[in-house]
């Protein structure tokens, strides 16, 4: 399977083969393998549902939300062999490799696009109003915004993983741990071995780390030094006991990783120490949640203006895609699907303008009716999610981390200023934009593993469809038992650190974007000039690309700590040693190691947390 990807990375863009037609003849099996089975379904909900608690708590306490692909199909697995061996008469069968992969999509879509939300802007709008969101509400807000990240993944799908072949590394990852778990033979058999000690490996050090049984290990080692007199520490420059970021950086490669790490620099060892100095950082209350108040908008502007000049690049493709829509409303599908066998696999595009339009519809109604939001506001948040999404997507498909915070920060400086009084106005609209983009990004990484493993992208979709419905069934009640008033955000239970910025940025804004201290507005200005250039170089400088750092990784760096981009370095300098000292070593052993440690790190981290919240640990 790896060489006929490679032929389709190497055919993207040319049109020489056609990278859509060499998969569909050499990897595509979604018609000769069971996939979209009511066992797969019922069980990724149930998984799902379960994960969008692990999602909330860890979103509460952390303010990061997991992806839960990993986990989810490993635990499948896991369970349904249980299953087969304690009641043989009712489970007959194997799960195909597919059928897996489909209980990951219902889970990925239960367990992430219905919580993000819950541990930002809605556990703002509780800080900032004290009150709660009656339930039917918040069950078809959650609702509507997963739905329409759902929806929005749909044309974006086609572009970066058919033919851009971005890589997603954690969709690798689990595409990698499926094939290891259902294969056969000597070489499936190491790499499943493999998977499996370093899996043991994440999980012991997750454990000890944040378990704390029977000892524990330090979260963080320090680097030793100063900056303006303040140790490296202060500004997030430590390193990090953790596997999950050293394997996300051994999978997305080397290009993206060095250029995380520059950004780092530039950013919490030159900007930060000199916005202290000029009184734009608060020295008093100096670390990454300070920092990153100022340096998110120049980040964000760096990823939005690349992000959509990438995209604007592949007009041709953007064309194509959303030109069929026209084709489908005159009736001209079928012989298209005679010409483009993927017309047949693929989510229609109809699918995608109708869903988007009943999703967003549903938002805007929401907005105006209970949060006093005018139709016009409504409308455009609804359609600023869209471009976003494409800057999230893309960020997800090339360093696995989803800018969801840097998202939402664009809709609120926007209705920051076009609403400077209306804080909830301002909240709600990023609510939109940075629910349904986190939702799309995540699921673009399901639909890689599906790419790479064969599977029918129509049957995927419809598994992720039902999946929401799973998700809202349990985050929606989960959040009012966990959060009972707004007394309970902010303390040492619930820290909520996410939540705590974005109602600072809307407390902020309240009176517009001349709130912003002098040097963020020149950020959001520098910063969206640098995406710029950065990838107007890498389009018309061909040779020098590789000594181009990439527009998305110094974005990502600037709205991440710092300790996150040096681990990502570490993981992808190991890899390119490996790779070019010992390549067969490397092709063998980097991606089921890698894949282990992320689904043992991953797992581990949600039995803590329920261990935690039932007062076990």
């Amino acid at each position: 399977m790896e060489n006929q990807m490679h032929k389709a990375r190497a055919a993207a863009g040319t049109g020489q083969p056609d990278p859509e037609r060499v998969w569909f003849e050499t990897v595509y099996q979604g018609d000769r393998v069971p996939q979209f089975t009511l066992r797969a379904t019922v069980m990724g909900a149930f998984l799902g549902g379960f994960m969008s608690l692990s999602n909330l708590y860890v979103g509460l306490k952390t303010g990061w939300g997991l992806g839960v692909a990993i986990t989810a199909c490993i635990l499948s697995y896991a369970i349904y062999k249980t299953l087969m061996t304690a009641f043989p008469r009712l489970f007959k069968t194997e799960m195909s490799i597919l059928e897996n992969n489909c209980m990951q999509s219902t889970a990925s879509s239960a367990g992430y696009s219905t919580g993000g939300t819950m541990t930002s802007a809605i556990a703002a709008y509780l800080i900032v109003t004290g009150n709660h969101i009656p339930w039917p509400v918040l069950a078809m807000w959650t609702f509507f915004l997963a739905v329409l990240g759902v929806f929005i993944a749909i044309p974006m799908k086609r572009q970066m993983i058919n033919i851009d072949q971005l890589k997603f590394p954690s969709g690798i990852a689990a595409a990698e741990t499926l094939k290891s778990l259902h294969a056969t033979g000597d070489e499936a058999a190491i790499k499943a071995r493999s998977l499996g000690i370093s899996g043991l490996f994440g999980a012991l050090v997750t454990w000890f780390r944040d378990g704390g049984k029977p000892f524990a290990i330090p979260g963080f080692m320090p680097i030793p030094g100063t900056i303006n007199g303040l140790a490296f520490a202060k500004w997030t420059i430590s390193f990090e006991l953790s596997t999950i970021m050293i394997a996300a950086g051994a999978i997305m490669g080397w290009k993206i990783a060095w250029s995380m790490l520059f950004g780092g620099i530039l950013n919490y060892g030159i900007l930060a120490p000199w916005m202290v100095k000029l009184g734009a950082i608060d020295a008093t209350k100096l670390g990454y949640r300070a920092i990153v108040s100022w340096s998110t908008w120049a980040g964000a502007s760096i990823m939005v203006t690349s992000g959509l000049l990438s995209f604007a690049f592949n007009w041709r493709t953007i064309v194509r895609a959303f030109g069929s829509m026209t084709k489908m409303f005159k009736g001209g599908s079928e012989a298209a699907q005679k010409t483009d066998p993927m017309a047949a696999i693929e989510v229609p595009m109809k699918w995608f303008l109708s869903g988007t339009v009943f999703a967003g519809l549903g938002c805007m109604w929401l907005l105006h009716t209970y949060f006093g939001t005018t139709i016009w506001m409504g409308f455009f948040a609804v359609v600023l999610t869209f471009f976003l999404s494409i800057v999230a997507c893309r960020a997800t498909g090339e360093s696995d981390i989803t800018p969801v915070g840097a998202m939402g920060k664009i809709t609120q400086l926007f209705f920051g200023a076009v609403a400077p009084s209306k804080l909830v106005t301002n909240l709600m609209t990023a609510s939109v934009t940075a629910g349904a983009a986190g939702s799309a990004a995540d699921l673009l990484t399901d639909l890689k593993s599906g790419y790479l493993l064969g599977a029918n992208p129509r049957r995927q979709f419809l598994a992720q469809f039902i999946g929401v419905f799973a998700g809202v069934i349990v985050v929606v009640p989960a959040f009012y038992v966990l959060v009972p008033t707004a007394a309970s955000l902010g303390t040492d239970q619930w820290p909520a650190p996410s939540a705590q910025i974005w109602a600072a940025v809307a407390k902020l804004l309240a009176s517009g974007i001349e709130s912003l201290h002098p040097t963020a507005r020149m950020g959001i200005l520098v910063g969206g000039t640098a995406g710029i250039v950065i990838t107007l170089a890498e389009k018309f400088l061909p040779r020098a690309a590789r000594f181009i750092p990439s527009a998305t990784g110094i974005g990502l760096a600037f709205v991440i700590p710092f300790f996150n981009s040096l681990s990502m370095f570490i993981g992808a300098l190991i890899a390119l040693v490996l790779e070019k000292k010992k390549p067969a070593f490397a092709e063998r052993y980097v991606i089921p190691v890698s894949s282990g440690l992320i689904a043992g790190e991953s797992i581990m981290g949600i039995i803590v947390a329920l261990l935690a919240a039932s007062g076990v640990i």
